[in-house]
């Protein structure tokens, strides 16, 4: 049975009859994901950083301490894609994960190799979850869960296609959107975006729900989760609808082996071109330092960016490496309401 797309419409081009489609053309060939495994694992990969994994911990990781007792815009990277931001005294996280594999699985996948950096007991009353897409590092059944079971109030924003199975697990405020639909909460502005990506959950469900970053825009500060993203001169579309970005969160890992993985994730010099391309706002990497999803070790990613940004950038650089757990204050941009 052909599956169907039920917000399916013709006049706009990532929509397809059985589900959603990308930015830009592409999309791996037959046999290239068993070519990867096999390689992946001839060569032992991915490799320990350097130093070993302590020593990784003992550089990158700081366990995350949240002053409730502040009204200032800011932000805490608690790994991976998870990010906790306060805007307008609102808390909203992004791609919530605080479980120890990324996976449905609770003995095998990805494990986590970094410890937890806050743990949902110690959040501060959460106002807001943004989801970009359904893969199981950004999307954790357990971490929902548990986030509804504390704060039963939250209200949920989510790419089209992933509504019923928030609310299968108690969620009462779900807003699903489409590319460049936004919705107000709060006074908070939160924009569905397009980025180069895919989804899938189970055998059957491959692209079957919608993919997104956010921008998320209070009357100081425009940011932008891109979640996870390819590379594509199209991501530009997103300031150039909707303002200057102040902040970006831009992610770097999972790019190895590049032949492979590029279709779906930024490498460290795609994002910084990204990042030139912006007009050098704030910015941040993220999806790196906590799951071995690809062939890179936890600390290339890092050592790639700095590498890059030094070929780039001569003095400083607003684009900042965190420790997970690290906080950042987010500048003061004056938007008009």
């Amino acid at each position: 049975m052909t599956r169907k797309n039920p917000w399916f419409d013709a006049s706009l081009s990532h929509h397809s009859p059985e589900g959603f489609t990308n930015l830009s053309p592409g999309g791996h060939q037959p046999g290239e994901v068993k070519r990867w495994r096999k390689e992946r694992k001839a060569a032992g990969l991915p490799l320990p950083p350097a130093g070993g994994y302590e020593h990784f911990i003992a550089t990158w990781w700081q366990p995350a301490e949240i002053d409730v007792s502040g009204s200032e815009n800011k932000l805490w990277w608690l790994g991976h894609s998870t990010i906790l931001l306060r805007l307008q005294n609102q808390y909203i996280l992004t791609d919530p994960v605080f479980s120890r594999r990324a996976s449905p699985l609770s003995f095998a996948g990805p494990e986590r190799r970094t410890p937890i950096a806050l743990s949902i007991a110690d959040l501060p009353a959460v106002d807001a979850v943004v989801i970009s897409h359904n893969h199981y590092d950004h999307l954790d059944d357990k971490s929902i869960r548990l986030l509804l079971a504390r704060f039963p109030d939250i209200t949920f924003c989510a790419p089209l296609g992933l509504k019923r199975w928030l609310r299968q697990r108690g969620a009462r405020d779900v807003i699903e959107l489409d590319w460049w639909q936004s919705v107000t909460r709060q006074g908070v502005v939160y924009t569905a975006v397009p980025a180069q990506h895919w989804s899938m959950r189970t055998f059957w469900d491959r692209n079957a729900s919608l993919w997104c970053g956010w921008v998320i825009e209070c009357r100081d500060c425009r940011f932008w989760f891109p979640g996870d993203t390819g590379y594509t001169p199209k991501l530009l579309q997103i300031p150039a609808r909707l303002g200057n970005i102040d902040v970006a969160a831009l992610p770097i890992g999972a790019y190895a082996p590049r032949w492979f993985m590029a279709t779906n994730h930024m490498d460290p010099q795609q994002a910084v071109k990204l990042w030139e391309q912006l007009d050098k706002p704030l910015a941040f990497p993220i999806h790196w330092g906590v799951f071995e999803l690809a062939d890179e070790s936890l600390d290339e990613p890092v050592c790639e960016l700095q590498e890059a940004l030094n070929e780039t950038v001569s003095g400083f650089s607003n684009f900042l490496p965190l420790r997970i757990g690290q906080y950042l204050t987010l500048p003061d941009a004056g938007h008009a309401d």
